[in-house]
């Protein structure tokens, strides 16, 4: 598989986090949480907690709620999500969002920004390559 690599500066994530956030608070409901994953999922959590207003997130739960938003920073393989499904309570409520996904997957999500083909991003958050 021929994968490039796109790099995300800050600037840019905020960015798709706010286009997100404005996604999401169209929605007819409101989340008593997020919930995210250790590996990826903290930064977006974090910052769309704040869009949000959120005050609790949980990382690495066992179960999660469905009033809770799940949130990750990238679809790509869909593991995570298969991974996620069997801790949920109500599959049919939870909304997934992530900040981008893979072009051609058969995604769960409600929302992502944008869509890359055979992407592989590099998120900078401190301007470390």
């Amino acid at each position: 598989m021929n994968t490039t690599q796109e790099e995300l500066d800050w600037d840019e994530i905020e960015l798709l986090v706010t286009i997100l956030s404005k996604k999401i608070l169209k929605l007819p409901r409101n989340f008593s949480s997020i919930t995210t994953l250790s590996r990826g999922g903290l930064v977006p959590a974090r910052l769309l907690a704040d869009h949000l207003e959120i005050k609790k997130i949980y990382v690495d739960k066992k179960k999660i709620s469905h009033n809770s938003l799940f949130v990750d920073d990238i679809f790509d393989t869909g593991n995570t999500f298969a991974n996620v499904i069997s801790k949920i309570d109500c599959t049919s409520k939870v909304i997934f969002v992530t900040l981008l996904a893979r072009r051609g997957k058969n995604t769960l999500l409600n929302f992502c920004m944008p869509k890359k083909p055979r992407v592989m991003i590099m998120l900078s958050f401190l301007g470390i390559n």
